[in-house]
């Protein structure tokens, strides 16, 4: 199961994230990426390109809830020409804005409200959203089970899971270790954390940030 390192503190990529990213080269972090607020459009740019040369695949993950903000969202995606694209519910559109550029799209099954952000929906809701994106073309799709409102979080994977032979990512409060086993037994193909890392939340023994991700990235390895 893959770890995505998400350089973000409360749904928004933290100012510092391009010293961060400098720092942290050397644990070989695979999967980095970042949220389309938080800091300005060159920032973005510029830490893309440093993802980039460290080797990660990169993420950009639509804070927007709103379609016109979601869409420019995938235009950033597109210029800045990240590896993947998650979140937003307007499949659709963004299928279009993305095409022949080679970004895999993940949305949003379930209604996502809210910054930072919940989600609404039963565990049906969310694997009819999953079929639907599918049918699409969607790569798969980036489920926020553990920022649910409607549902027990393992109920939402499992119906994802079902729903779809995509890409399944569970995004959003991830904070221990029991989660991850949890997700990988439910054939989770990767994960998510930025807050909790940043905090210091995940392993509240260790203080530092780097502490934090090796002790998840050994988490993720032995599951």
């Amino acid at each position: 199961m893959d770890f995505i390192f998400m350089l973000t503190r409360d749904d928004r990529t933290v100012r510092d994230c391009l010293s961060l990213i400098d720092s942290l080269a050397d644990l070989d972090l695979r999967h980095v990426g970042f949220k389309d607020v938080g800091v300005d459009n060159d920032t973005l740019a510029s830490l893309h390109r440093r993802i980039k040369d460290t080797g990660a695949t990169s993420y950009l993950e639509v804070v927007s809830t709103s379609r016109e903000r979601a869409l420019d969202s995938a235009r950033m995606a597109v210029d800045l020409g990240v590896d993947c694209l998650m979140g937003g519910t307007w499949a659709t559109e963004t299928l279009e804005l993305v095409d022949g550029t080679g970004i895999s799209y993940l949305p949003f099954p379930g209604t996502p409200t809210g910054h930072p952000t919940r989600l609404g929906g039963t565990a049906d809701d969310v694997a009819e959203d999953c079929r639907r994106f599918e049918e699409a073309g969607c790569a798969g799709v980036d489920l926020l089970a553990y920022r649910a409102t409607d549902a027990p979080p393992l109920d939402l994977v499992h119906s994802a899971r079902k729903a779809t032979s995509g890409r399944l990512v569970v995004a959003g409060s991830i904070d221990n270790p029991e989660q991850i086993a949890e997700l990988a037994a439910a054939g989770v193909d990767a994960f998510t954390v930025g807050s909790a890392a940043m905090a210091g939340a995940f392993a509240p023994h260790l203080g530092t940030l780097r502490s934090q991700l090796t002790t998840i990235l050994d988490a993720a390895a032995n599951r």
